[in-house]
């Protein structure tokens, strides 16, 4: 995009939201001003960690992962109630091995309810989720089903670019990586595709299994209060809404890369988080999904880098 059409779109955005603040009110206005180019902060991102990487080599440790090479990395274990830690392969060779290695983990976590750990933060993400499903889901869901307010922020990130831009971040630290000979990049880039991959197996599991009408597969004054699909195709796109797998992608990768630079450089997770916020937003402005299913792909992603990926 040239900085001139960006301007264009800029005014235009700011008119439409000007025009719609009497509906949704000015919060809704700021967000729509503020998130219309976010889209761009995952260029950034990988921008600023390329053109400021100081050296080669892997840094000092940073969270839970140690490289002692290019391929080699020590992480604490994910298995309930163990502290140990243990050296772990990390490259494109073994990333089909370590993606099972993570389902396996990600799977048997509800044995741990079984040992009472867990149980706080699960229930407080149960309770939250269960709460936007009811008192937020339906209103935002019309809201955004009937509102011309965001059209420019639509065209800025539509679905197919959004899923391309979380594709392209681990894809670029590589080749970047290679390229710089920088194996703390190419390892966090690896560590960030296994991510994603987790994402999207755990995705497409949930989305037939749960088998919810999107607010856009709905008509404008449809009943956006009960939306979980009974019978038909549970493998059509229209009853693919929950959760969000743009979220959960989204925010897979930018904790692995918040994790691997944001003590070196405090913005990154900054700006990383706030790009895979922008993306979670689009999912509503498009009316591809509901505040629980952006909700619990946001936080489902978080999980799979933090736990099961980086071990913390």
């Amino acid at each position: 995009m040239t900085p001139v059409s960006g301007l264009g779109d800029l005014g235009s955005g700011l008119e439409i939201g000007l025009n719609a603040a009497s509906r949704p009110g000015i919060t809704l206005v700021i967000l729509h001003l503020y998130w219309q180019y976010a889209g761009t902060v995952l260029v950034a991102m990988c921008t600023r960690i390329i053109c400021h990487s100081r050296n080669n080599n892997e840094a000092a440790p940073e969270y839970s992962f140690i490289a002692s090479s290019d391929t080699v990395a020590h992480r604490r274990d994910p298995r309930p109630g163990s502290a140990a830690t243990f050296k772990r392969s990390v490259s494109l060779k073994q990333l089909v091995p370590n993606i099972l290695e993570d389902q396996k983990s990600m799977w048997s976590f509800p044995s741990r309810f079984a040992k009472g750990k867990d149980l706080i933060p699960t229930a407080a993400f149960a309770v939250i989720g269960t709460a936007l499903v009811v008192g937020a889901d339906a209103p935002a869901a019309r809201y955004f089903r009937n509102t011309p307010a965001f059209d420019g922020y639509n065209r800025a990130l539509p679905s197919a670019a959004t899923s391309a831009a979380i594709l392209a971040a681990p894809i670029a630290l590589y080749g970047a990586g290679l390229i710089r000979k920088d194996s703390k990049m190419t390892l966090t880039a690896l560590l960030a595709g296994e991510a994603a991959a987790d994402a999207e197996i755990l995705t497409e599991v949930f989305k037939p299994a749960v088998s919810r009408w999107r607010p856009s597969s709905l008509p404008p004054d449809g009943n956006f209060a009960d939306t979980f699909a009974e019978g038909g195709n549970r493998f059509s796109s229209a009853h693919n809404s929950f959760p969000s797998g743009h979220a959960i992608t989204a925010f897979a990768v930018a904790t692995v890369v918040s994790r691997r630079y944001g003590r070196q450089h405090r913005w990154v997770p900054l700006l990383a988080y706030a790009g895979a916020a922008a993306i979670g937003f689009s999912r509503l402005t498009l009316s591809a999904h509901y505040t629980s299913d952006v909700f619990v792909g946001a936080a489902l992603g978080y999980s799979i880098s933090g736990f099961a990926i980086l071990g913390n």
